[in-house]
């Protein structure tokens, strides 16, 4: 048997960084031991400690699938996103910390119509749910908000469902492409649609998440051009539509916003600076 500071050490060898050596430890030991709630801090003070040899093949097998590419989130079963711990796995993309700046911004955008009109009900649309990060994002912190949400898979469905339900929060689940399946108006729109293009060289690097979650066509442009087109239809007075794209997007998504009848174009930066998000507002003069 080795140490738990020996396995460590042999992990980071292979390329890991200690974070993530440390977490897929602590995962391995929860899967021998369920219901031990072991934190760094107790690898800290047991580094000493010599582990069963279940836990180091466990440990090891986890690190290669670490080491080939696999995205801890998946190995592990779950990530954090805007403070709510969500199960995540192959069958959708794993939330990134940068898409936190679309769910605060939506947020914002309710909060004003909610002070202008605090009585009136308000609807979201989130189209491309996927785990639902984002609309469970915003069902938390905004609970008076009705939000339905859109995938056209439904095995990604079933994940957020099953993670709105251990979160104790009510969303309405619809499958269909895009607005396909739905037939309201919302004072928000949003999505974090696939926005990558074909070609992409760093798509290699991504091969274990779900191509068509990730590419849209030869610029990366083909599914935010099916959404701006057809927001009009399902936006309520005044409501705003909210994509994220690629940092170099924004300029291209500016302009197909401006041509689809949007007014009081914004953006939002991601967490490295980045144009991350662009929105615009439907009839803005009419309440």
């Amino acid at each position: 048997m080795v140490t738990i500071a020996d396995s460590l050490t042999k992990a980071r060898a292979a390329g890991l960084d200690r974070l993530e050596a440390d977490l897929l430890l602590l995962h391995a030991l929860q899967s021998e031991t369920p219901g031990q709630d072991l934190r760094r801090s107790w690898l800290l003070a047991h580094d000493g400690d010599l582990l069963p040899s279940s836990v180091d093949s466990h440990f090891r097998q986890l690190t290669q699938r670490r080491c080939t590419g696999e995205p801890l989130a998946y190995i592990v079963g779950h990530k954090e996103f805007f403070g709510l711990d969500l199960k995540v796995d192959s069958r959708v993309l794993v939330p990134r910390p940068d898409t936190e700046a679309l769910v605060e911004w939506a947020l914002a955008c309710l909060d004003r119509q909610l002070l202008c009109q605090p009585r009136k009900p308000l609807r979201l649309l989130d189209l491309g749910t996927g785990s639902g990060a984002i609309a469970l994002a915003i069902k938390h912190g905004r609970p008076q908000v009705a939000v339905d949400a859109v995938d056209v898979s439904g095995d990604a469905l079933t994940l957020a469902r099953s993670n709105a339900s251990a979160l104790g929060l009510d969303l309405q689940l619809l499958q269909g492409s895009w607005f396909e399946p739905v037939h309201q108006h919302y004072h928000v729109i949003v999505s974090n649609p696939p926005y990558i293009q074909n070609d992409d060289p760093h798509l290699p690097a991504l091969t274990h998440e779900p191509i068509a979650a990730l590419t849209s066509g030869p610029d990366g442009l083909h599914d935010i051009r099916l959404i701006v087109a057809e927001a009009s239809g399902h936006l309520a007075p005044g409501g705003w539509l909210l994509l994220e794209h690629g940092y170099d997007q924004g300029p291209r998504v500016t302009a197909l916003l401006q041509a689809a009848g949007l007014e009081n174009i914004a953006a939002r930066h991601d967490l490295g600076g980045h144009w991350r998000c662009t929105g615009g507002q439907w009839d803005s003069d009419d309440p």
